[in-house]
């Protein structure tokens, strides 16, 4: 599904304040695989996901997703199969706009515009039947505006809002990293169903190691721009969580 190849990322080359990100990535990731990729700040986890995504593109190295090759494409032009969820919960939605629009917005990301929004009892009816599952009672409120919303109700939205136009890989870039412990752990089941029903492929940037014992079948831990280890959903299901702890020292 995903062939990430020899990818490299520096930014600021030939200057005083260069970085070099990410140092040579090579991963193989399944279709249907959920892989949760941790580490310490300055790992390389987020450029590497950026340059899944299409937001960032690597130097040298090549990515290519379900048999194409994305390696020049922008974000945009990637979203036929990948949708993003951000850390920070505003990033994903459009604040002036109430959750019903939002989430008309979001079931045609991928198609052609028209002049109208198309929304009818049908969809009003689909979405709130989506939001009843989060168990946050905001299906009776799909005419509110988003921007009065919390962070937490946000970024559940934001995930329902993923997969309401066709994708088939899941970024997850530290969904729950602006949460409170209920939102968070709100955030992480829908997640982790949505996977599951939607059989996507799922990647989760996290600092959370609770989180990354807890969900996805295979575990990678990042340093210095490389992958230090790489654990299948055997040997992820042998981790002790306290290992985690110890892989940072």
């Amino acid at each position: 599904m995903i062939e990430i190849t020899n990818v490299h990322k520096i930014f600021n080359p030939g200057k005083a304040n260069q970085v070099k990100a990410v140092n040579g990535v090579s991963l193989s990731i399944k279709d249907g695989e959920f892989v949760v990729i941790v580490g310490p700040n300055g790992s390389g986890k987020t450029t590497l996901l950026d340059i899944v995504a299409g937001s960032v593109f690597p130097n040298p190295g090549s990515v290519n997703i379900d048999g194409h090759d994305v390696t020049k494409l922008p974000d945009y032009q990637r979203s036929k199969w990948i949708a993003r969820v951000f850390q920070n919960p505003m990033s994903g939605t459009a604040s002036d706009l109430s959750i019903l629009d939002n989430f008309r917005l979001a079931a045609i990301r991928t198609q052609p515009k028209g002049l109208t929004i198309g929304i009818n009892e049908a969809f009003k009816s689909k979405v709130k039947e989506k939001i009843s599952n989060l168990g946050m009672g905001l299906e009776n409120k799909i005419e509110q505006q988003m921007g009065t919303l919390s962070g937490g109700q946000r970024q559940a939205l934001t995930l329902l809002m993923s997969v309401m136009d066709s994708c088939k890989v899941l970024l997850l870039d530290e969904p729950t990293a602006a949460l409170d412990p209920r939102s968070a752990e709100i955030v992480m089941r829908t997640a982790d169903n949505l996977i599951k029903d939607y059989k996507l492929t799922a990647i989760l940037i996290t600092h959370n190691l609770k989180d990354a014992y807890s969900y996805g079948n295979r575990i990678i831990l990042m340093g210095e721009g490389l992958v230090v280890k790489d654990l299948d959903s055997k040997n992820k299901a042998d981790l002790k969580q306290n290992d985690l702890f110890v892989w940072f020292g």
